[in-house]
């Protein structure tokens, strides 16, 4: 397993992944590990029917990220 040494890390922020560590029972490796995984994870692809409001049930049966890629290859 890699190893990440941090130099010149202000205390102020320490102390704020220490205390954000505790609250989520965790080390502060551990949380400095969560939070860059969310920081360089993929986006998840959200459903147009997920969202509220009119219109829903025109995109049923409809992959909306699909819908999107054929609209904008038609824009080329």
């Amino acid at each position: 397993m890699a190893v990440l040494n941090i130099r010149n890390l202000p205390d102020s922020l320490y102390r704020k992944l220490r205390k954000r560590a505790r609250a989520r029972q965790r080390s502060v490796v551990q949380e400095v590990t969560s939070i860059l995984e969310a920081a360089i994870a993929s986006p998840k692809r959200l459903s147009i029917l997920e969202l509220r409001g009119l219109g829903k049930e025109a995109w049923k049966g409809v992959d909306a990220a699909d819908h999107v890629d054929r609209e904008r290859r038609g824009w080329d």
